[in-house]
């Protein structure tokens, strides 16, 4: 892999006018779980869809993997690159397998069918976010913490060595957030896989991120390892709330709690 997952240069993007990446520089390494962190509208989610190529910048450059974004032929991107992002939509009588197996386009030839690959890489997808249980089930007929779920296993089965997830625990109860994030540190720290999420509980950053972007209005605040990143300043400045960063014994994770004003 390259040295870099991706770097961004003098990158400014809009949406309807208004600047939500403001003249942005940020390097990001690879083999490591990145969170993007930063208030609503702070930019991380355009930031996110800019390196997918999913947003057009109005100027500077990005680089993905080593190569200029423009370079990247769009089916070759996405076999480097897997992207969930935060509201995807398909038909609610599909069932989840074949949700699943839609993550396998890019492995599949013209009016190819499924191979023996595309049939493992979906079970373990499934597998892996405990959904081969409900394969057969109308993905109309799941709750919001399942169809997460299964929209992660259509991710994952992929197979991309880079895996960009916009908010992946929206819809998800406690324990299946904290069940989805193992995943997500398993996928890197056993498969090698980079892996960069937006994620708005700045605790579940400190746990399972080895590296913080930090976000506000539009700009990168700062850039670094988690403890480096998100301070108790830090933190108050960005968010605008008193805070306490905290070690608990037997722990080697620090937690954040709020005060009161």
């Amino acid at each position: 892999m390259a040295d870099a997952l991706a770097r961004l240069h003098g990158v400014t993007a809009c949406y309807d006018g208004i600047t939500a990446l403001d003249l942005i520089n940020l390097d990001l390494p690879e083999g490591q779980v990145i969170a993007f962190c930063g208030p609503n509208g702070s930019g991380k989610s355009t930031a996110l869809r800019v390196l997918r190529g999913l947003h057009k910048v109005e100027g500077g450059t990005v680089d993905v993997a080593g190569r200029p974004l423009r370079d990247w032929v769009p089916k070759d991107l996405a076999k480097a690159v897997a992207m969930l992002s935060q509201s995807p939509e398909a038909p609610p009588e599909l069932t989840v397998q074949d949700l699943v197996r839609l993550g396998r386009f890019t492995h599949r030839k013209r009016f190819a069918g499924h191979s023996g690959e595309d049939h493992a890489a979906c079970a373990n997808a499934l597998a892996a976010t405990e959904m081969t249980g409900l394969a057969e089930r109308p993905i109309g007929h799941l709750s919001g913490g399942q169809m997460q779920r299964a929209w992660i296993a259509m991710t994952i089965a992929q197979e991309a060595p880079r895996i960009f997830l916009d908010e992946p625990t929206n819809h998800l109860d406690v324990a299946h957030a904290f069940e989805v994030l193992e995943l997500v540190r398993r996928l890197n720290r056993t498969e090698g896989r980079s892996i960069v999420l937006v994620l708005h509980d700045l605790n579940m950053a400190m746990r399972y991120a080895d590296h913080v972007v930090l976000f506000d209005a539009g700009r990168v605040v700062t850039s670094g390892p988690v403890r480096e990143v998100l301070t108790e300043t830090r933190v108050a400045d960005v968010f605008g709330i008193r805070c306490k960063v905290i070690d608990v014994s037997g722990e080697d994770i620090p937690f954040l709690i709020t005060l009161p004003d």
